[in-house]
């Protein structure tokens, strides 16, 4: 019986700190007008990326996986979607 509480407790932790897919999580916006209601300065791929088009109102957020998910809405290809 202690071997089997031992065995189920190991199994319930190791199903708790199972990592979730980044990707997984972040969300795909329709367009610049909808992802900037959340963030906006729009989002960068990493914090040292520029902005080729000078300067803007609002900071980026950055998050690598924000904007994978939404690089589709980055027309310049800077690395930054949406920018403001």
């Amino acid at each position: 019986m202690k071997k089997f509480m031992i065995a189920l407790i190991a199994a319930a932790l190791c199903i708790g700190t199972v990592p979730v897919n980044a990707a997984d999580q972040a969300k795909t916006y329709k367009n610049c007008k909808e992802l900037n209601k959340d963030y906006p300065g729009g989002v960068a791929k990493s914090s040292s990326t520029k902005n080729k088009g000078g300067k803007t109102k609002h900071k980026p957020h950055v998050s690598k996986e924000l904007y994978d998910a939404n690089k589709k809405s980055d027309r310049d290809k800077d690395g930054i979607a949406c920018e403001k």
